[in-house]
């Protein structure tokens, strides 16, 4: 396809998008724009864009395609801007944002214009963030959720999954609503939860000293989510607010009945408890990506000398396999393995466990 695609936000949701576009459609001209002129700069130097618009009107006039990867609040306050600009009449607008709601009832003033918005979630991530760290993969096989209003054509709908191709996701259409809903209980409760828990140890471990020794292993990967943005948390969370003030209450009623099967020392219902869980969790799909990034872990048991660490890490450099993360455990309740070290990529991590088994007589090598 031939157009001009214009990304505002040049992060790694943006730059990958742009890769992506680049990759499917090598005609498009590619506009990026971000509020910090280095990472504009980079995404210029690196190919992920063809040129840096000096300001969002100036990338926004000619445009096809206005992908807006920018955070939930600073998206309404662009449309508003995008509403008040002589915009080709054909163009879509689409968004990235983790909330749509809100988002979806801003672009009325675009709607109004006879301008189409069409809200877009990439339900994908990585470790690492900027445009450097942008990749035509990283949507490879994840769920994308669009979320286009009844006035919205068909048409219109099939023209952005055509831009958007080269992302190799897998489409869902919902409708506002329902895409805050599911996210809700699948991303935005769990980082809730993720918190909670650290913040409680925090409280705890002003008693205890040896709590935060003690946390560094498995409780330190089932909270791995707690480290996410402040500010960009703050911001999901206002937006999607009443779906998940619903959840926190239906929380406490889960809890509340956890309480009451310890008080009645309910040795059955306790065992029944875990045992569901445990039989919902299993069944769940393991190849796919969902609403949080997955981490692809791999356990390592080594003898402790010098060098050891050097000699596994050299093993991967020597087949080229790239990690993102590498630590030793001290806390390994229900873990098999002393170095943990993680991967972007299912593929990799494979790759690394053939390469260590293949070059190392004593390393056991477990999956996560």
């Amino acid at each position: 396809m031939k157009g001009r695609v214009f990304v505002v936000g040049l992060g790694l949701i943006g730059g990958s998008l742009a890769l992506c576009i680049k990759k499917e459609h090598n005609e498009a001209v590619i506009v990026g724009y971000d509020i910090n002129k280095e990472q504009a700069r980079l995404a210029k130097m690196l190919g992920v864009i063809d040129e840096i618009a000096e300001n969002i009107s100036d990338g926004a006039i000619d445009a096809d395609l206005i992908i807006i990867a920018a955070p939930v609040n600073e998206a309404k306050e662009i449309i508003l801007l995008l509403s008040e600009l002589p915009l080709n009449p054909k163009v879509i607008v689409t968004d990235t944002g983790s909330t749509k709601g809100k988002i979806v009832n801003s672009a009325i003033s675009l709607k109004q214009r006879g301008i189409t918005f069409i809200g877009g979630h990439p339900m994908a991530g990585s470790h690492k963030s900027g445009v450097s760290a942008a990749k035509e993969i990283l949507f490879e096989n994840a769920f994308y959720l669009l979320t286009p209003e009844e006035h919205i054509e068909n048409s219109e709908i099939i023209l952005l999954k055509d831009w958007l191709q080269g992302t190799n996701a897998k489409f869902l259409t919902v409708t506002p609503e329902n895409h805050d809903y599911l996210t809700g209980i699948v991303s935005h409760f769990p980082h809730i939860i993720a918190a909670s828990i650290v913040r409680q140890t925090e409280k705890l471990s002003e008693s205890e000293s040896l709590i935060p020794r003690l946390a560094a292993g498995g409780f330190r990967d089932i909270t791995r989510i707690a480290s996410s943005s402040p500010e960009m948390w703050k911001d999901i969370l206002l937006h999607n607010r009443d779906t998940l003030i619903e959840l926190l209450n239906l929380w406490s009623i889960e809890m509340n009945g956890v309480k009451v099967l310890l008080e009645n020392k309910n040795s059955t219902g306790i065992f029944n408890y875990f045992k569901q869980a445990k039989e919902f969790r299993d069944g769940l799909p393991q190849k796919e990506k969902g609403a949080i990034p997955s981490f692809y872990d791999l356990f390592v048991d080594v003898p402790d000398y010098p060098g050891v660490i050097s000699e596994i890490t050299g093993y991967l450099a020597k087949e080229n396999i790239s990690i993102t993360n590498i630590r030793i455990l001290e806390t390994r309740e229900d873990i098999n393995g002393v170095l943990v070290i993680s991967f972007q990529t299912e593929q990799d991590r494979q790759m690394a466990e053939q390469c260590i088994g293949s070059y190392s007589s004593y390393a056991t090598t477990i999956g996560s």
